[in-house]
């Protein structure tokens, strides 16, 4: 039997990236990601609905997304859903559901100052690869909700 879980979204960047690394060393990064739904309703309003994801990713992956994002940025990203479930502070059971990226691109552009004897360099829409934990592996984030 076959099975999918893949996710694509396109939005901005709604916090600054924010890198951590597992006990083993392996780096993993998290940002928010808004993206947004224009509709008319049948009144005829023109409403917009706005939806956050958190977007996890790992190792190389996670190195480019701290370097190159920032909050405000137009961003492609690709991957799975996973919820994870802990235990809050208060003893309350947590949950939420995350993508696990594989595939982030840049879509805004930027051009870099040239050095003097070179070229502008453009840097944005650019692809990072893939890069997953171990599996067990776990995830140094805080149990916010």
């Amino acid at each position: 039997m076959l099975t999918l879980n893949k996710v694509m979204i396109i939005g901005n960047v709604g916090t600054e990236p924010e890198m951590r690394f597992t006990p083993n060393g392996s780096p993993v990064t998290s940002f928010r990601v808004a993206t947004n739904r224009v509709y008319t309703t049948p009144d005829g309003e023109r409403k917009q609905e706005t939806e956050w994801f958190t977007v996890v990713a790992w190792n190389r992956l996670a190195e480019n997304c701290n370097q190159f994002l920032t909050k405000g940025q137009r961003v492609y990203a690709e991957g799975r859903l996973h919820t994870r479930t802990w235990e809050g502070q208060d003893g309350q059971r947590r949950s939420r559901t995350e993508i696990v990226a594989n595939r982030v691109l840049f879509l805004d552009r930027q051009v870099l100052a040239p050095l003097p004897g070179e070229g502008a360099e453009e840097v944005g829409a650019g692809e990072v690869g893939a890069g997953e934990p171990e599996p067990g592996e776990d995830l140094p984030f805080s149990d916010e909700g």
